[in-house]
């Protein structure tokens, strides 16, 4: 099984949920603070076209700084170069947790996504 990155907020009840999954399948993972270790702009760019999603889908967009920075008005005005540097400035930006492996990441904890994931690494 190749290296998995758990990257989480520790005291998010869904981060919690997600690191208890991963526990139960046995599954090895590197563990990861978004707020102490954020990721870099380099690296949300590599995670994001790893992932074929929209970027839009990596922004904690229920968060409080979120809503504080109005930027659900802002992103469709920014570059994507513009919107990895905003994420990378703090980690509570960051959908979370983040699963992510050689194959893919996936932002956001939904069982039969991870699950498939897992198998696939």
């Amino acid at each position: 099984m190749a290296d998995v990155l758990f990257v989480e907020y520790p005291k998010c009840s869904t981060c919690k949920k997600a690191k208890a999954w991963l526990d139960a399948q046995g599954a090895p993972y590197t563990d990861r603070d978004i707020v102490t270790d954020n990721p870099t702009a380099d690296e949300l760019r590599t995670w994001h076209q790893r992932s074929g999603l929209p970027l839009k889908r990596f922004f904690n967009t229920s968060g409080m700084l979120y809503r504080e920075m109005e930027l659900s008005k802002k992103l469709p005005t920014m570059t994507e170069d513009e919107m990895y540097a905003l994420l990378a400035t703090n980690g509570m930006l960051v959908k979370r947790p983040l699963l992510v492996t050689a194959e893919t990441v996936i932002p956001g904890y939904k069982e039969e996504a991870w699950a498939a994931a897992m198998a696939d690494n």
